[in-house]
């Protein structure tokens, strides 16, 4: 007969609704209370759920993940990597969406503490003052994923941004182009638009290649919409450029629906390399030639750290991922 709630109550001469309150991390009962309780239910195997199971470990076993409102195709390969680590430690995801603006970021981050996560990921948003605080002084051990911060000490793993843009657009100066344009997405995104920018500039500088704003048109994201319409603009600035880098492989495939439907061809006319090589970049006409982000890898690696982090309880070490180019269709030699 499986053991229930009555029968530790019983067992521990309390009240069902004291167990319950201790299974519930609710107030009203002594330390006392608390390890006696918690020792019949150990002795009883009284396990009715995670919970209960949590209460001897002192740990929920789970983490949370949080992810602005990404391409669903990034996120699913990040969580994809975080799932094959967590699952391995017997732990479950919860997934908090919290929107490119983070409106909902201290709501989620509310929502973790109640919910006694063990841990918590960040990812591809910058961690400001307000959120740090919160995790730092209700102690949740925390790593930021595909983001960074200069102003905590907050270990991370991540692609090198500027110096993987700085290799997307010297393979296109490598294959001939002088004139060349990038959709940048949000230049003021600290994360994912500026530092590819700043990649994107000091290759043209260090190859002798004008740097002109012109060449460089941003929106408000990184979305396929964005493409398309930086891609307007930009052929309106510059009619004669001839290889594009786009911050990702969503702009860029904006960029060649929008050169379709203006009689462009891609790559006769005009070239583009994307950015994080999603599974759909092969998917494409022509196929996306890509700056590729190991994207599940990256997760696995945040997961590992965060475990790392909770059962060992001292400090790791940031890591930073390789990139590479993957090589399709999109681009052309001069």
């Amino acid at each position: 007969m499986a053991i229930t709630i009555k029968d530790v109550a019983k067992k521990a001469n309390v009240s069902i609704a004291t167990v319950s309150r201790i299974i519930n991390n609710k107030p009203g009962y002594s330390k006392e209370t608390e390890i006696k309780v918690l020792e019949v239910i150990k002795e009883l195997g009284y396990s009715p759920n995670s919970i209960a199971r949590g209460l001897i470990s002192k740990r929920t076993h789970t983490i949370g993940v949080l992810v602005p409102k990404l391409s669903s195709m990034l996120t699913n390969e990040i969580i994809r990597g975080i799932e094959n680590i967590t699952h391995q430690y017997g732990s479950s995801v919860i997934v908090c969406h919290t929107e490119s603006n983070g409106q909902k970021t201290m709501q989620y981050l509310q929502l973790l503490h109640e919910k006694q996560v063990d841990g918590i990921i960040f990812a591809s948003t910058s961690l400001t003052e307000e959120y740090y605080q919160f995790i730092e002084n209700k102690g949740i051990p925390i790593v930021l994923l595909s983001t960074k911060s200069d102003q905590f000490p907050v270990p991370y793993v991540k692609v090198d941004d500027e110096v993987a843009a700085y290799t997307a657009t010297e393979y296109l100066i490598k294959k001939g182009h002088r004139t060349i344009g990038m959709l940048s997405g949000n230049r003021d995104d600290r994360i994912a638009g500026k530092p590819r920018v700043d990649g994107f500039i000091k290759a043209l500088k260090n190859y002798q290649l004008s740097v002109n704003e012109d060449h460089i048109v941003s929106f408000h994201g990184f979305s396929f919409h964005d493409g398309v319409n930086c891609f307007q603009q930009l052929i309106h600035q510059i009619p004669d450029v001839t290889a594009v880098f786009a911050a990702s492989d969503e702009m860029a495939l904006g960029m060649i629906s929008a050169a379709y439907e203006m009689g462009i061809k891609v790559p006769e006319q005009i070239s583009v390399i994307g950015y994080d090589n999603l599974s759909i970049a092969e998917m494409s006409i022509p196929p996306l030639t890509s700056v590729a982000q190991p994207l599940c890898e990256m997760g696995e690696a945040a997961a590992e750290m965060v475990f790392e982090v909770i059962e060992n309880n001292q400090k790791v070490n940031s890591q930073i991922c390789a990139h590479h180019i993957v090589e399709r269709k999109s681009v052309r030699s001069l």
